[in-house]
């Protein structure tokens, strides 16, 4: 393959040339005006010379012709699995290749495959523009064919197509677009929800055999729990109402009985990860006598944003009658009767710092504080010396539900706290700051200051996870009905506020101990949990008891099949384990009796939103490119032809891949159309006939 061109390389620079043009064309024309014979002869050998001195020469490059590029695209994701879709997808790129093959050398054919490898690509969906950037990185505009594409049409980047370059792109379409398919879909929800308030969700049914008027009675469920759902009508978007009893992730479940005959299940379920918090926390604090630990109580509380405080100090029993006219005492009174019988339930948490009865709680206000904890309220009792004595809280209604009984005495001395082994489990006091490492031996101390007073008791139930004086019990756990009771049996934790002998980890104690008050999932000590990490599913066990080391998980995947996961020691009393992700969707993981539901993915991917196959996404990007859509038939496929750029790309049977004559040039030769010694001649030749005419 060659091509010819011409250029020029002046002997001496243009503007030269041009001017002695000029004043050669003035001669030229004064010789004319005169009637000088053989004129033209010396114009034209004036012509020569010009031409030698602007150096023609002849270039004949040698070509290397480059072959077109095309792309064959073969969508193999998801919704292809379906419907023996993905049979049919094989068998019309196995023909397309064969027609394929008949035009190289000249075409180089790239075959790009769909798939999904992971759930993070699954939640993007058929992204067709990222695939063909990827494949025609190295290749010039000029050498593109086009691109033909096998899919059922379900493209989710299609307006983005405008994006590609000049070419046409040709679809041939897989599956039936007439068979039908019933899908509900969660159209808009929150990611976070009020506990206990009811919050919207819009959902829709889709279903293309209804007719207008037409309802169906959806199933809902929340964390397995089933709901009543009124009836949803097909086609439309419905708000419906959903309130979320407990705190942390909660999966919603919302599904349609199957449509008979219908192309797929997979879409008539939907899900929804919301995660269920607390709108303000509510704590109530009751302090007693004054003590140095005192204003460290509020302080801690008062430093959290999301807690709203009610403090009283009980400095005044009602016994005290010193005259003080009640208009002038700077106290208000305390308000009882709100606090613990019309308010009561609003509180969160209950705690108790240092108080004594002094007759300022009757015992019917202190009765109610016990009905709250079994209804799911949380107690927290830091008992100071008063513990001991005749007025102690134990002696009360809520003896009932404190863990610790006193033995009428008090021990004075330098203790450091220790945690017990269930203490080390705990993830109340597991793993603190300061404290025994994980699976450390039992001389392995903690690391933080000491304490200096400890009322005498004795444990009557829950887990005891610090001890104190003599191996006292110091911190003691308690589950009592729906709610929970946690009692300190020292008021000197303020040691560690205050930095006594390197301080410790009272902040921290104080968090997680009102957490685990309060039911936040984090803190359960008997749990188990799973997360999805980087298409892992991420399973961990909280365990207070010795179970082994040889512990294994079963998970229910999203399709139905079982799959084991080990678990392995992770700290003392925690195990982990993980599993690869390759689904979309709801699994349950299970170990002895408990169970955990959690999502991955996007929950309702738009891979498996729509199945139909259609045109309705591609006719618009097809149709601009120049190219065509075709249905796959087997009995009669379609072709393909090289067209020339000014041709049609498709036709009723054919898809055309243009033909565009790229080449490289590989050589170049070079010769002078005015050689040196023929100028010579010819301008001598043009002069001697010149002067003959002259001469005659």
């Amino acid at each position: 393959m060659t091509g010819y061109s011409i250029d020029f390389a002046p002997f001496i620079p243009l503007w030269t040339i041009l001017v002695i043009a000029g004043v050669w064309a003035l001669a030229s024309a004064f010789l004319f005006w005169r009637g000088v014979p053989a004129a033209w002869v010396r114009t034209g050998v004036a012509a020569v010379i010009l031409a030698g001195l602007a150096n023609p020469t002849l270039h004949q490059e040698r070509r290397e012709p480059n072959a077109d590029v095309a792309l064959l695209i073969v969508d193999e994701t998801p919704s292809q699995e379906i419907a023996g879709r993905i049979e049919q997808t094989r068998a019309a790129a196995e023909v397309l290749r064969q027609s394929l093959s008949r035009h190289e050398p000249g075409l180089d054919v790239r075959e790009v495959i769909l798939r999904h490898d992971s759930i993070a690509e699954s939640d993007r969906g058929t992204t067709l523009l990222e695939a063909v950037r990827t494949a025609l990185a190295d290749v010039p505009d000029r050498r593109y064919a086009g691109s033909i594409l096998v899919t059922d049409g379900q493209i989710h980047d299609a307006d983005q197509l405008g994006g590609l370059p000049d070419g046409p792109l040709h679809a041939v379409l897989i599956g039936d677009p007439g068979i039908p398919d019933r899908r509900i879909r969660i159209v808009e929800y929150p990611s976070f929800a009020i506990v206990g308030e009811p919050f919207e969700m819009v959902i829709r049914v889709d279903d293309p055999t209804a007719t207008a008027g037409d309802s169906i009675r959806a199933s809902l469920s929340v964390d397995g729990e089933a709901q009543r759902l009124n009836r949803i009508p097909f086609n439309e978007d419905v708000t419906i109402e959903i309130a979320l009893q407990r705190r942390g992730a909660t999966v919603v479940e919302l599904s349609v009985p199957d449509l008979p005959e219908e192309l797929s299940t997979r879409n008539n379920t939907a899900l929804a990860a919301i995660n269920g918090v607390r709108d303000r926390l509510r704590v109530l604090l009751i302090s007693g006598e004054p003590h140095p630990g005192e204003r460290t109580w509020r302080n801690l509380l008062k430093s959290d944003p999301s807690v709203d405080l009610v403090h009283f100090t009980i400095l005044r029993p009602p016994e005290k009658q010193d005259g003080t006219p009640i208009n002038e005492l700077s106290l208000i009174a305390f308000p009882t009767r709100e606090l613990f019988e019309v308010k009561l339930n609003d509180f969160d948490l209950i705690v108790f710092d240092n108080y004594r009865r002094r007759g300022v709680l009757p015992s019917v206000y202190l009765a109610n504080v016990v009905d709250y904890i079994y209804d799911g309220g949380a107690l927290l009792d830091a008992a100071g010396p008063g513990f001991a004595g005749p007025f102690s809280l134990y002696r009360s209604p809520l003896g009932e539900v404190l863990p610790l009984e006193p033995l009428d005495s008090i021990s004075e001395g330098v203790f450091r706290p220790m945690l017990t082994e269930r203490g080390r489990r705990h993830p109340v006091t597991a793993s603190l700051p300061g404290g025994p490492r994980s699976f450390a031996g039992p001389d392995d101390e903690p690391r933080w200051g000491a304490w200096l007073r400890q009322v005498d008791v004795a444990s009557r139930s829950g887990d005891v996870v610090m001890t104190g004086l003599n191996d006292q019990p110091l911190l003691s756990l308690d589950r009592v009905g729906e709610g929970r009771v946690a009692q300190i049996s020292s008021d000197h934790i303020w040691l560690w506020a205050r930095g006594y002998e390197g301080g410790g980890p009272y902040a921290e104690l104080m968090r997680r101990l009102s957490h685990w008050l309060m039911q936040e999932p984090e803190l359960e000590e008997e749990d188990l949990s799973a997360e999805v990490r980087n298409d892992r599913l991420e399973i961990r066990l909280r365990t207070l008891d010795d179970v082994g080391d040889n512990l294994t998980a079963t998970v229910e995947q999203p399709d139905g099949t079982v799959a084991q996961a080990q678990l392995e020691p992770l700290t003392d009393g925690v195990f982990s384990g993980s599993l690869p992700l390759t689904q979309n969707g709801l699994y349950e993981v299970g170990l002895g009796d408990r169970t955990v539901r959690v999502a991955a993915g996007s929950l309702n991917a738009r891979e498996v939103s729509d199945l139909t196959s259609t045109d309705r996404l591609l006719a618009g990007p097809v149709a601009d490119s120049g190219g065509g859509l075709h249905r796959f038939d087997a009995s009669d496929p379609i072709s393909v032809r090289r067209v020339s750029t000014d041709r049609p790309t498709s036709g009723s049977d054919w898809v055309g891949l243009r033909r565009n004559g790229d080449y490289t040039v590989v050589g170049l030769d070079s010769a002078a159309l005015l050689p040196g010694w023929f100028l010579l001649a010819l301008v001598a030749a043009g002069l001697a006939f010149a002067w003959r005419r002259e001469a005659q």
